[in-house]
Protein backbone atom coordinates (compact mmCIF):
# COMPACT_ATOMS: atom_id res chain seq x y z
CA UNK A 1 0.00 0.00 0.00
CA UNK A 2 1.43 3.72 -0.57
CA UNK A 3 2.51 5.64 2.32
CA UNK A 4 1.80 8.92 0.22
CA UNK A 5 -1.31 10.72 0.70
CA UNK A 6 -3.34 13.14 -1.24
CA UNK A 7 -2.27 15.68 0.91
CA UNK A 8 1.50 15.41 -0.20
CA UNK A 9 0.69 15.93 -3.65
CA UNK A 10 2.26 19.27 -5.68
CA UNK A 11 0.33 20.80 -8.37
CA UNK A 12 0.28 23.11 -11.37
CA UNK A 13 -2.94 23.62 -13.13
CA UNK A 14 -2.84 25.43 -16.40
CA UNK A 15 -6.11 26.68 -17.03
CA UNK A 16 -6.42 30.65 -18.69
CA UNK A 17 -10.28 30.36 -17.47
CA UNK A 18 -10.58 32.64 -14.13
CA UNK A 19 -13.90 30.57 -13.37
CA UNK A 20 -12.50 27.11 -13.92
CA UNK A 21 -9.34 27.43 -12.07
CA UNK A 22 -11.72 28.38 -9.45
CA UNK A 23 -13.69 25.14 -10.07
CA UNK A 24 -10.41 23.27 -9.91
CA UNK A 25 -9.03 24.66 -6.74
CA UNK A 26 -12.09 24.11 -4.95
CA UNK A 27 -12.75 20.57 -5.81
CA UNK A 28 -8.79 20.02 -5.24
CA UNK A 29 -8.73 21.52 -1.70
CA UNK A 30 -11.34 19.41 -1.14
CA UNK A 31 -9.50 16.59 -1.61
CA UNK A 32 -7.00 17.80 0.80
CA UNK A 33 -4.57 19.14 -1.66
CA UNK A 34 -2.82 22.18 -0.52
CA UNK A 35 0.38 22.61 -2.81
CA UNK A 36 -1.08 24.15 -5.77
CA UNK A 37 0.70 26.47 -8.22
CA UNK A 38 -1.66 28.29 -11.28
CA UNK A 39 -0.94 29.44 -14.45
CA UNK A 40 -2.56 31.16 -17.65
CA UNK A 41 -0.51 29.70 -20.45
CA UNK A 42 2.15 26.81 -21.90
CA UNK A 43 5.29 29.02 -21.69
CA UNK A 44 4.76 29.70 -17.78
CA UNK A 45 4.23 26.83 -16.99
CA UNK A 46 7.23 25.50 -18.93
CA UNK A 47 9.53 28.50 -16.97
CA UNK A 48 7.96 27.21 -13.77
CA UNK A 49 8.93 23.59 -13.56
CA UNK A 50 12.57 24.01 -14.88
CA UNK A 51 13.18 25.19 -10.92
CA UNK A 52 10.33 23.16 -9.54
CA UNK A 53 9.18 19.64 -10.52
CA UNK A 54 5.56 19.25 -10.00
CA UNK A 55 3.90 15.57 -8.80
CA UNK A 56 1.06 16.31 -11.07
CA UNK A 57 0.25 18.90 -14.13
CA UNK A 58 -4.03 19.62 -14.56
CA UNK A 59 -3.81 21.42 -18.21
CA UNK A 60 -6.95 22.40 -20.06
CA UNK A 61 -6.54 21.28 -24.11
CA UNK A 62 -6.24 24.88 -25.27
CA UNK A 63 -3.79 27.41 -23.64
CA UNK A 64 -2.98 31.49 -25.16
CA UNK A 65 0.41 30.45 -26.77
CA UNK A 66 0.08 25.94 -27.15
CA UNK A 67 -2.09 23.47 -26.78
CA UNK A 68 -1.38 20.73 -23.72
CA UNK A 69 -0.62 18.25 -26.93
CA UNK A 70 2.45 20.64 -27.50
CA UNK A 71 3.31 21.05 -23.51
CA UNK A 72 3.10 17.38 -23.43
CA UNK A 73 5.57 16.83 -26.12
CA UNK A 74 7.94 19.46 -24.93
CA UNK A 75 7.70 17.67 -21.64
CA UNK A 76 8.44 14.25 -22.56
CA UNK A 77 11.24 15.54 -24.86
CA UNK A 78 13.10 16.40 -21.99
CA UNK A 79 15.06 14.21 -20.10
CA UNK A 80 14.65 15.67 -16.81
CA UNK A 81 11.18 16.32 -16.90
CA UNK A 82 9.83 12.67 -18.75
CA UNK A 83 8.25 11.28 -15.51
CA UNK A 84 6.13 14.44 -14.95
CA UNK A 85 2.34 12.82 -14.48
CA UNK A 86 -0.20 14.94 -16.42
CA UNK A 87 -4.01 15.28 -16.34
CA UNK A 88 -5.77 16.73 -18.84
CA UNK A 89 -9.36 18.57 -18.48
CA UNK A 90 -11.31 19.27 -21.47
CA UNK A 91 -13.92 19.58 -23.48
CA UNK A 92 -12.73 18.13 -25.99
CA UNK A 93 -14.17 14.54 -27.74
CA UNK A 94 -12.12 14.25 -31.09
CA UNK A 95 -10.33 11.14 -31.28
CA UNK A 96 -7.72 12.43 -33.42
CA UNK A 97 -6.89 15.39 -30.91
CA UNK A 98 -7.24 13.25 -27.79
CA UNK A 99 -5.04 10.73 -29.24
CA UNK A 100 -1.13 12.36 -29.26
CA UNK A 101 -2.18 12.69 -25.35
CA UNK A 102 -3.14 9.11 -24.58
CA UNK A 103 -0.11 8.22 -26.38
CA UNK A 104 2.46 9.76 -24.46
CA UNK A 105 0.76 8.84 -21.18
CA UNK A 106 -1.62 10.31 -18.86
CA UNK A 107 -3.02 9.65 -15.73
CA UNK A 108 -6.80 10.42 -16.84
CA UNK A 109 -8.73 12.72 -19.60
CA UNK A 110 -11.14 14.32 -17.70
CA UNK A 111 -14.35 16.12 -19.54
CA UNK A 112 -15.86 19.46 -18.48
CA UNK A 113 -17.27 19.19 -16.56
CA UNK A 114 -16.23 16.37 -15.05
CA UNK A 115 -17.37 14.21 -11.50
CA UNK A 116 -15.99 15.02 -8.33
CA UNK A 117 -15.19 11.26 -8.32
CA UNK A 118 -13.35 10.72 -10.84
CA UNK A 119 -10.96 13.61 -10.26
CA UNK A 120 -10.17 12.23 -7.10
CA UNK A 121 -9.61 8.58 -8.60
CA UNK A 122 -6.84 10.37 -10.89
CA UNK A 123 -5.31 12.05 -7.69
CA UNK A 124 -5.29 8.34 -6.09
CA UNK A 125 -4.01 7.02 -9.61
CA UNK A 126 -1.30 9.82 -9.53
CA UNK A 127 -0.27 8.48 -6.26
CA UNK A 128 0.10 5.04 -7.59
CA UNK A 129 2.68 5.90 -10.09
CA UNK A 130 4.96 8.33 -7.75
CA UNK A 131 4.56 5.31 -4.79
CA UNK A 132 3.67 2.23 -6.64
CA UNK A 133 3.15 -0.52 -5.01
CA UNK A 134 5.64 -3.77 -6.45
CA UNK A 135 2.93 -6.69 -8.06
CA UNK A 136 3.64 -10.11 -6.33
CA UNK A 137 2.96 -13.18 -8.17
CA UNK A 138 2.54 -16.58 -6.87
CA UNK A 139 3.82 -18.64 -9.90
CA UNK A 140 6.61 -16.02 -11.14
CA UNK A 141 9.08 -14.40 -9.78
CA UNK A 142 8.45 -10.55 -11.37
CA UNK A 143 12.29 -9.63 -11.08
CA UNK A 144 12.57 -12.52 -13.59
CA UNK A 145 9.50 -11.92 -15.72
CA UNK A 146 10.92 -11.65 -19.73
CA UNK A 147 8.36 -8.98 -21.19
CA UNK A 148 8.22 -8.10 -24.45
CA UNK A 149 7.12 -4.50 -25.48
CA UNK A 150 5.86 -3.23 -28.74
CA UNK A 151 4.77 0.14 -29.88
CA UNK A 152 5.48 2.54 -32.31
CA UNK A 153 5.70 5.18 -30.60
CA UNK A 154 8.69 5.67 -28.75
CA UNK A 155 7.12 7.98 -25.77
CA UNK A 156 4.47 5.56 -25.40
CA UNK A 157 6.96 2.70 -24.89
CA UNK A 158 8.95 4.72 -22.29
CA UNK A 159 5.96 5.32 -20.61
CA UNK A 160 4.89 1.84 -20.37
CA UNK A 161 7.71 0.89 -19.54
CA UNK A 162 8.26 2.87 -16.19
CA UNK A 163 5.11 1.58 -15.31
CA UNK A 164 6.06 -2.46 -15.80
CA UNK A 165 9.32 -1.21 -14.30
CA UNK A 166 7.36 0.47 -11.10
CA UNK A 167 5.92 -2.98 -10.83
CA UNK A 168 9.13 -4.86 -10.45
CA UNK A 169 9.39 -6.07 -13.98
CA UNK A 170 12.78 -5.81 -14.97
CA UNK A 171 13.80 -7.63 -18.27
CA UNK A 172 11.64 -5.92 -21.08
CA UNK A 173 12.84 -6.31 -24.69
CA UNK A 174 11.18 -3.31 -26.57
CA UNK A 175 9.97 -3.64 -30.45
CA UNK A 176 8.97 -0.85 -32.69
CA UNK A 177 6.08 -2.72 -34.45
CA UNK A 178 4.91 -6.11 -35.28
CA UNK A 179 7.76 -7.14 -37.81
CA UNK A 180 10.60 -6.16 -36.03
CA UNK A 181 8.67 -8.23 -32.77
CA UNK A 182 8.33 -11.10 -34.84
CA UNK A 183 12.33 -10.95 -35.59
CA UNK A 184 12.74 -11.24 -32.02
CA UNK A 185 10.37 -14.20 -31.14
CA UNK A 186 11.95 -16.14 -33.19
CA UNK A 187 14.91 -16.23 -31.40
CA UNK A 188 14.10 -15.88 -27.74
CA UNK A 189 11.12 -17.11 -25.24
CA UNK A 190 8.82 -14.67 -23.15
CA UNK A 191 6.60 -14.81 -20.35
CA UNK A 192 4.12 -11.94 -21.16
CA UNK A 193 4.29 -9.59 -24.39
CA UNK A 194 2.64 -6.18 -24.39
CA UNK A 195 1.48 -4.65 -27.27
CA UNK A 196 -0.58 -1.50 -29.04
CA UNK A 197 -2.74 -1.93 -31.58
CA UNK A 198 -2.61 0.19 -34.21
CA UNK A 199 0.94 0.39 -35.92
CA UNK A 200 2.48 0.76 -38.90
CA UNK A 201 4.00 -2.74 -41.03
CA UNK A 202 2.30 -5.01 -38.83
CA UNK A 203 -0.17 -3.80 -36.21
CA UNK A 204 -1.21 -5.80 -32.83
CA UNK A 205 -3.91 -7.51 -34.23
CA UNK A 206 -1.33 -9.79 -37.18
CA UNK A 207 1.30 -9.52 -34.70
CA UNK A 208 -1.26 -11.58 -31.47
CA UNK A 209 -2.71 -14.02 -35.31
CA UNK A 210 0.76 -15.07 -36.07
CA UNK A 211 1.86 -15.95 -32.40
CA UNK A 212 -1.02 -18.00 -31.88
CA UNK A 213 -1.30 -19.34 -36.00
CA UNK A 214 1.74 -19.17 -37.38
CA UNK A 215 4.01 -19.52 -34.23
CA UNK A 216 1.56 -22.35 -32.53
CA UNK A 217 1.86 -20.42 -29.20
CA UNK A 218 -1.26 -20.61 -27.30
CA UNK A 219 0.07 -19.96 -24.19
CA UNK A 220 2.12 -16.71 -23.85
CA UNK A 221 -0.02 -14.03 -22.43
CA UNK A 222 -0.86 -11.01 -24.62
CA UNK A 223 -2.02 -7.58 -23.35
CA UNK A 224 -3.40 -4.91 -25.65
CA UNK A 225 -2.71 -0.97 -24.91
CA UNK A 226 -4.83 0.86 -27.00
CA UNK A 227 -6.43 3.91 -27.52
CA UNK A 228 -8.92 1.97 -29.91
CA UNK A 229 -13.00 2.71 -29.56
CA UNK A 230 -14.07 1.28 -32.15
CA UNK A 231 -16.45 -1.73 -30.52
CA UNK A 232 -15.97 -4.01 -33.93
CA UNK A 233 -12.73 -3.80 -34.28
CA UNK A 234 -11.57 -4.74 -30.40
CA UNK A 235 -14.16 -7.62 -31.09
CA UNK A 236 -12.33 -8.46 -33.83
CA UNK A 237 -8.49 -8.25 -31.53
CA UNK A 238 -10.28 -10.36 -29.05
CA UNK A 239 -11.08 -13.16 -31.46
CA UNK A 240 -7.29 -12.64 -32.46
CA UNK A 241 -6.24 -14.02 -29.09
CA UNK A 242 -5.11 -11.81 -26.83
CA UNK A 243 -5.46 -12.14 -23.22
CA UNK A 244 -6.72 -8.95 -22.24
CA UNK A 245 -7.23 -5.32 -23.48
CA UNK A 246 -6.39 -2.10 -21.35
CA UNK A 247 -7.72 1.43 -22.52
CA UNK A 248 -5.15 4.37 -23.06
CA UNK A 249 -4.69 6.13 -20.28
CA UNK A 250 -4.53 3.16 -17.63
CA UNK A 251 -4.13 3.30 -13.84
CA UNK A 252 -1.39 0.97 -12.75
CA UNK A 253 -4.06 -0.64 -10.56
CA UNK A 254 -5.76 -2.09 -13.89
CA UNK A 255 -2.34 -3.50 -15.29
CA UNK A 256 -1.68 -4.63 -11.93
CA UNK A 257 -5.15 -6.42 -11.58
CA UNK A 258 -4.89 -7.91 -15.30
CA UNK A 259 -1.11 -9.26 -14.89
CA UNK A 260 -2.85 -10.84 -11.57
CA UNK A 261 -4.86 -12.94 -14.43
CA UNK A 262 -3.00 -13.82 -16.94
CA UNK A 263 -0.42 -14.63 -15.41
CA UNK A 264 -1.38 -16.20 -11.83
CA UNK A 265 -4.70 -17.63 -12.76
CA UNK A 266 -3.84 -19.20 -15.74
CA UNK A 267 -1.74 -21.72 -14.35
Amino acid sequence: MSLMNLSDLSILLIEPSAMQRKVLLTHLIEEGVSKIDGVETGEAALDLIQNYVPDLIISAMYLPDMTATDLLSTIRATESLQDINFMLVSSETSFKALDPIRQAGVVAILPKPFNHGDLRRALRTTVDYIDPEEIELENYDITALNVLLVDDSVTARNHLKRVLNSLGIQNIHTANNGVEAVQILSSAEFDLIVTDLNMPEMDGQQLTQFVRNEMGNSYVPILMVTSEADEARLGHVQQAGVSAICDKPFEPQSIREILYRVLDERT
